[in-house]
């Protein structure tokens, strides 16, 4: 038994959706526990494409239960064309809960947000204008809108009488834009909340029970390490926790409860939006990187920003999740390249700095050291082994597992599913897998 935090060690959209996918054939529940519409997962099944937002990418098999935690921030539209859309691929959503305690994104959290950081001019922090910040503030302001009220009307329609007017008057006077009509707003979520009915529950509850009867239980978060709202790059950063740490709380469960933690990071490094980014290549190399990979954000389609690989922000996602083992996704983007770099520390003012700094005024001066690897110039999408793969790209991966003193446990050459290095089940095999510092197999 055990029970598994998938948290990406990076700016997000390291691969998470397709090691959850994969993990969750282990899994019996699968919780997602932070974030919003915000975040997307891509998952390619027998060549068939899912982009799921808010459900977990556990969804995909028929006898794995998910779970919408109360970390959430739930817009109820989004997650009803979700739904929709995977009816109409013949995926069930019978197995679906929703947390009766999580926020809902509303219209005028929408309006907010895109209005406001129209507002912010050339200090803007890269919102997706989802809504998800504004919905936070509310939450954390106490007074948001919750599931269970969506699932008491009367209850539903005086707060929302309240809130809309209130909301309406910063929509005109800061923002000069028309006011939300109440009495459609509460019409259309209440129609939103008739649908969700059957899939709300108590999900600290359920999570409970199912621990006590040792299931298997994967934790997924959105986002990543670096974008988390107290320990990443801020103020260029999400509006919840995506850490380890996160999982418990956005999930309801105690520490002692989880078993190990797995962080997911590309072989090279990506950034969407705002913020500084060491290691960003603004050049023809950071091209390829961008095409080979296809580096779109699966919610808004912007392109990502690429840069090589930054072990310095490796190390720290190692320290704040305290990582058991690392995901290495996205290793056959590397493959034309003649030589690879690998940022193992910065400059700051003339000074090596070897840990990420917390003054967002001195990681904007960071230059990176780099160490200068060879390239593999061969395929690797083919490889299922280790041994499978050309010394080179083994050698970098044994670099990396050196630098941030933590094993590689999976290594993804692909989209699909089986273009997928897995020695040891993260969930059922030993808690310290796979490749050791040194780059060697190791089981306990």
């Amino acid at each position: 038994m055990a029970n598994v935090i998938v948290i990406g060690a990076q700016w997000g959209d390291e691969g998470k959706g397709k090691i959850t996918d994969l993990l969750s054939k282990s899994a019996d529940i699968v919780v997602r526990y932070q974030g919003g519409v915000n975040a997307g997962h891509t998952v390619v099944v027998q060549g068939q494409t899912f982009k799921l937002h808010l459900i977990p990418s556990g969804i995909l098999y028929p006898d794995t239960s998910c779970i919408i935690g109360s970390g959430t921030v739930i817009d109820p539209k989004v997650l009803l064309e979700e739904i929709d859309q995977l009816h109409s691929l013949n995926v069930s959503t019978e197995h679906l809960m929703i947390s009766e305690t999580a926020h809902v994104t509303m219209p005028y959290h929408r309006l907010i947000d895109t209005a406001s950081e129209e507002k912010r001019g050339d200090r803007k922090i890269g919102t997706t204008k989802r809504g998800i910040g504004p919905t936070y503030s509310d939450k954390s302001e106490r007074t948001g809108i919750r599931i269970i009220d969506l699932m008491q009307p009367e209850q539903l329609r005086k707060q929302l009488q309240w809130t809309i007017e209130y909301k309406n008057a910063i929509v005109e006077k800061l923002y000069d834009l028309p006011p939300l009509d109440p009495e459609a707003v509460i019409a259309e979520y209440l129609g939103y909340a008739e649908r969700l009915r059957p899939h709300v529950v108590d999900s600290s509850l359920q999570i409970y029970e199912a621990i006590k009867k040792r299931h298997n239980i994967l934790f997924e978060g959105a986002q990543g390490t670096l974008l988390d709202l107290d320990h990443g790059t801020y103020p260029y950063v999400t509006s919840s926790n995506p850490i380890a740490g996160g999982a418990c709380v956005g999930a309801g469960v105690g520490p002692t409860s989880i078993d190990r933690v797995i962080g997911v990071a590309k072989a090279y490094t990506t950034r969407v939006g705002e913020g500084p980014f060491p290691t960003e290549l603004e050049d023809t190399i950071g091209q390829q990187l961008g095409e080979v990979g296809a580096e779109f954000g699966t919610t808004t389609g912007r392109a990502r920003r690429c840069g090589w690989f930054d072990a310095v922000i490796g190390r720290y996602a190692v320290r704040i999740n305290g990582l058991d083992c690392l995901a290495i996704t996205k290793l056959d983007v590397l493959d034309d390249l003649d030589e690879i770099k690998v940022c193992i520390a910065y400059e700051v003012d003339g000074q090596r700095c070897e840990h990420l700094p917390t003054s967002a005024t001195n990681f904007a001066k960071c230059q990176p050291i780099y160490q200068t690897l060879p390239g593999w110039k061969q395929s690797t999408g083919h490889c299922r082994t280790l041994d499978d793969l050309p010394k080179a790209a083994l050698d970098y991966l044994k670099y990396l597992a050196e630098l941030m003193d933590v094993p590689i446990a999976i290594v993804s050459l692909g989209a699909s599913r089986d273009q997928t290095i897995i020695v040891e089940d993260p969930i059922h095999g030993p808690k310290r897998a796979l490749l050791d510092a040194n780059g060697i197999p190791v089981s306990p």
